[in-house]
């Protein structure tokens, strides 16, 4: 009778997991859109050796890594300015800020007392997906301006909840010199840093406790895919950190060999793991394309507060590689073939790409600097991509073509070397010198006509427009 009572208990056991499994697979079934889910991480200030999966030794990174993976690893992957706000400019709009009037040679980000931001007459990927159904959320920083006719709200996005600039803004007392600037932000206090934390346009936190900022990003994240599981969404989480000054939950203190930045970087792997496991929980994970990547390259100002570009030359705010080549990964089980790529791409091609896979047409009557990249993600071609313009301000300081690169301009990225117009332009083959140590203008005269021809036909391109950062 026992023997039997024992097979009856886990006969039950096993159709009840049965049972489960089949509702779990249901519930999946259901949550699949005939249309994909967008999810873009942006990090700030992260650096092209930052991760485990692109050669850091002392972060643990284990869900990038597996990100990575289990999706596509970029390594010749640009963003288009090596600094914030023209940075995330041309990501969202598919265009070089230069076009946008959102760079500038005299203020090369918005601050809290700019009176501009990106026009309302740009479209955005949440604008584009938002007039085909889609619901949208910006989370984390903005930084293409604060005042409410240039808020997230008015770029097509349902919901933000984030702060409208760097983290490092705000300080008070107002620093009197450099030193007591880099004082601050490499012993931070919460409350000398007077952000606020907005709600839609609502200041709901100043100073906005940075210690618990990334965890409310995720959480935020997170409750906006479980509302919308049964639709559309596009989600742009625009992490706050790296930036100085770094802060971290209790929980991720302490926990990284590599300091306080290892920390950092171990609690935004950390989100991004939450945020793939809720994917999957919900049955989105094989109807869902997740980008992670960053802004511009470590800031190496801030010694070890900043990361680090691995074998790359320069960090943030400058155009050698490190300032403008980021660490980026692309992530759909089922849709983007596994492997590691070596094609050129940026992140202006993801408006084009992301409109391509959701069906999406775009206005006609504007130039674009993207490319759809859906062919190399999905496996079956490559990118069309054979031209990155390193933009500092309004101007263009090098151009990469194939595997050449040439600097028409240098400069450090703060302070240092003043700015250089080279009288012939250095050139590097970044296939075989990433680093930028050789330069082999003498050997390649042809390369250096071609790349003065590519200059001067994009050049023609450019239409004034009202500078955004000057007003």
């Amino acid at each position: 009778m026992k023997t039997f009572n024992i097979k009856m208990i886990v006969m039950t056991g096993l159709l009840f997991i049965g049972i489960t499994r089949q509702q779990n697979s249901i519930a999946a079934e259901k949550n699949k859109t005939s249309t994909p889910n967008f999810i873009i991480i942006f990090a700030d200030d992260m650096g092209y050796g930052d991760m485990g999966t692109f050669g850091h030794p002392t972060i643990r990174t284990p869900n990038l890594d597996k990100m990575a993976d289990e999706g596509q690893k970029w390594t010749n992957f640009y963003v288009a300015a090596p600094v914030c706000t023209p940075s995330r400019a041309g990501l969202l709009t598919g265009r070089l800020p230069i076009r946008t009037g959102m760079c500038s040679d005299k203020r090369r980000v918005l601050f809290p007392d700019s009176k501009g931001g990106l026009p309302t007459n740009e479209t955005t990927i949440a604008s584009a997906l938002k007039g085909s159904g889609y619901a949208t959320a910006c989370i984390g920083k903005w930084h293409l301006g604060h005042l409410p006719q240039y808020s997230p709200n008015k770029h097509g996005f349902d919901y933000y909840f984030g702060i409208p600039y760097s983290n490092d803004m705000d300080l008070t007392p107002k620093p009197k010199s450099a030193q007591d600037y880099f004082d601050a932000c490499t012993k931070p206090r919460v409350e000398n840093f007077n952000v606020p934390l907005l709600r839609n346009s609502e200041i709901i936190e100043r100073p906005a406790d940075q210690t618990t900022i990334t965890k409310r990003y995720t959480s935020e994240a997170i409750n906006f895919i479980k509302q919308n599981k049964k639709k559309p969404f596009f989600l742009y989480l625009a992490h706050s950190m790296p930036h100085v000054p770094l802060f971290r939950s209790k929980e991720f203190e302490g926990k990284s060999l590599r300091g306080v930045y290892g920390d950092v970087i171990e609690e935004l792997d950390w989100s991004l793991g939450e945020i793939i496991k809720t994917l999957k929980q919900n049955g989105l994970d094989e109807n869902t394309l997740v980008v992670f990547t960053s802004d511009n390259g470590p800031w190496l100002t801030f010694k070890d507060h900043g990361g680090s570009a691995g074998l790359l030359s320069g960090g943030k705010g400058g155009t050698y590689e490190g300032g403008m080549r980021e660490p980026t990964i692309f992530w759909n089980p089922g849709g983007v073939k596994p492997g590691v790529v070596m094609d050129l791409g940026t992140t202006m091609d993801l408006l084009p790409t992301i409109c391509h896979l959701a069906n999406v047409n775009l206005p006609n009557d504007r130039k674009y600097d993207g490319y759809d990249i859906s062919s190399v993600l999905s496996g079956t071609g490559e990118s069309l991509r054979d031209i990155v313009f390193y933009y500092r301000g309004t101007q263009v300081y090098a151009i990469r073509k194939g595997e050449f690169k040439a600097h028409f301009i240098t400069q450090s990225e703060y302070g240092g070397e003043e700015k250089k117009v080279q009288e012939t332009p250095l050139l590097y083959n970044l296939e075989l010198d990433p680093s930028e140590k050789y330069n082999i203008t003498e050997e390649h005269p042809e390369i250096i006509k071609e790349m003065k021809e590519v200059l001067e036909e994009h050049l023609s391109t450019l239409i004034p427009v009202e500078n955004q950062l000057e007003k």
